[in-house]
């Protein structure tokens, strides 16, 4: 088995890769996917699924294309709505990719999709968890999102969904495993953001402060009072993966010709 992060600096975006006896699934692709297609055909691998661990509003997703190039299956987590052919899947769900398996562990707070992937290796040992804007190096997803879309969710909703998927999804997991995040240090989906792109879940368990075992709200309430990242102009869920307004900033190198891929976000997404 085989997993890589695809990391781009200038959205602070990190998808994921991973490919296993001659099958393939990318993870949170951004909208240039050839670079995904190239991979695999160097690995004489097919894409079979693209999954999404939430609908984004920070940049622009290239599920769709990926998907009608490949004719791989798009997979949200449970409770999306997506507007397009995709498969909802059921909390506890596991797809096989060659002889590795991916099992969906739905974590609402973030938005209520949110969903971790645990990844587990040919030899039936649990790997790591793709998380999305779950929970980052450092930080944990932003809880005053989703309220944008559903006036219901107000953040301290969001914020107590958030706990309850950290507590009592993510934390019970193998201090082992390695975290693979959404995002890293410069997104505005998080305040305290590590430089660091991945990490154990062990050490995140004793540096996060979200993941401070004290039985109560108010580390992820805290986090989500104190942050100042932008969140007006955020979009839908039914549109923020079609919508070009992405935040730019400097680009810089990265693997698998990153450097392309921002200069299509610096110009609009084009």
């Amino acid at each position: 088995m085989t997993i890589k992060q695809i990391y781009t600096g200038c959205i602070a975006h990190a998808a994921y890769y991973l490919e296993s006896n001659g099958e393939a699934a990318i993870f949170d692709p951004l909208r240039e996917v050839q670079p995904y297609i190239d991979r695999a055909t160097a690995d004489k691998a097919n894409i079979k699924y693209v999954f999404e661990t939430h609908f984004h509003a920070d940049f622009v997703s290239g599920h769709l294309d990926l998907a009608k190039k490949t004719g791989a299956t798009i997979v949200y987590g449970p409770t999306a709505k997506p507007g397009f052919a995709a498969h909802v899947a059921t909390d506890g769900e596991v797809f096989n990719i060659g002889k590795a398996t991916v099992k969906v562990i739905h974590t609402p707070g973030h938005t209520m999709e949110s969903t971790t992937y645990l990844v587990t290796d040919e030899n039936g040992k649990e790997h790591g968890i793709i998380t999305g804007d779950t929970l980052f190096i450092g930080d944990v997803g932003r809880p005053d999102l989703a309220q944008h879309v559903i006036a219901d969710l107000t953040e301290d909703k969001l914020a107590g969904y958030l706990f309850d998927s950290l507590r009592n999804k993510i934390m019970p997991l193998s201090d082992d495993l390695i975290v693979y995040p959404n995002h890293g240090a410069g997104s505005a989906c998080g305040k305290n953001m590590s430089k660091e792109t991945t990490d154990t879940l062990g050490n995140q368990k004793r540096t996060n402060y979200a993941l401070d075992p004290t039985p109560h709200e108010g580390g992820v309430q805290e986090g989500r009072v104190e942050r100042t990242g932008p969140s007006s102009g955020l979009l839908p869920q039914e549109r923020a993966d079609e919508h070009p307004g992405l935040r730019k900033s400097g680009c810089g190198d990265g693997p698998w010709q990153a450097r392309a891929a921002c200069e299509r976000l610096r110009s609009g997404g084009q």
